[in-house]
């Protein structure tokens, strides 16, 4: 089995006449159906860790998904205990994990109290497709900037690591999130990595960059490292419209 991650950006305010994300999850629930070169329904997972399992978060993805016969949906929770009696067992038998955006910090400190970073770097190894927007897409790699201390970004490298990569998010936010993650890579707070605006997805497959993805014709997603001098490059990706 591949092992394969997808990565993206979010359409916070989708423009008249766009999509919204919906184009990227069905991306991934293609990803996940190819594993077995089958018609039918996709397992997909939800956690909604990082929003602290927000009812009103599950309930977007229940009415979706939830009447769907081409996707069997569950959701996984973890407040007050895990919502299934046994979670490794659970999310192995899945096609796709999706994580939801939030704050990286809160997810990643959860999921180690739980074991679900090896539980999850199991599933990455057995082909289960791992995917998510925001701290969902931040989570798999080595780190990323992040908010979840206070409102300004702050370099976080105590990711699952799953990818040797950093990953920032929303890069074209009106926030200015760009000249943060440029200084940390050239600082070497963060390692080199990949940077995507809104709409746009990583697709790895192992440890490499398959292909870059978006819902927008004019986004992009970047690759950033350190220059050698103290500053940091930043290359587009080429990026496929879905």
């Amino acid at each position: 089995m591949d092992r394969q991650v997808f990565a993206f950006s979010g359409v916070l305010t989708p423009r008249p006449g766009e999509p919204g994300n919906l184009p990227l999850l069905e991306h991934v629930l293609e990803l996940g159906r190819s594993r077995w070169f089958w018609e039918g329904a996709v397992r997909l997972c939800y956690l909604p860790t990082a929003v602290g399992d927000d009812p009103a978060a599950s309930a977007v993805y229940e009415q979706v998904f939830g009447e769907r016969e081409d996707v069997e949906l569950s959701v996984l929770r973890l407040f007050p205990r895990p919502s299934v009696p046994d979670v490794r067992k659970h999310l192995l038998r899945q096609d796709v994990v999706l994580v939801e955006g939030g704050s990286l910090v809160n997810l990643m400190a959860l999921w180690r109290a739980h074991r679900l970073d090896e539980v999850l770097a199991e599933c990455w190894e057995e082909g289960v497709v791992l995917a998510g927007a925001g701290a969902g897409s931040q989570c798999w790699h080595a780190g990323g900037p992040t908010d979840s201390w206070s409102d300004q970004l702050e370099p976080f490298a105590e990711g699952l690591g799953l990818l040797p990569f950093s990953n920032a998010v929303h890069h074209d936010s009106p926030r200015r999130l760009r000249a943060p993650y440029r200084r940390m890579v050239a600082r070497g707070e963060l390692p080199a990595g990949y940077a995507t605006e809104e709409g746009v997805g990583l697709h790895y497959v192992g440890t490499e960059l398959a292909e870059a993805v978006t819902v927008r014709p004019k986004a992009r997603a970047w690759r950033l490292a350190p220059n050698g001098r103290g500053g940091c490059t930043e290359q587009p990706v080429e990026t496929r419209l879905l």
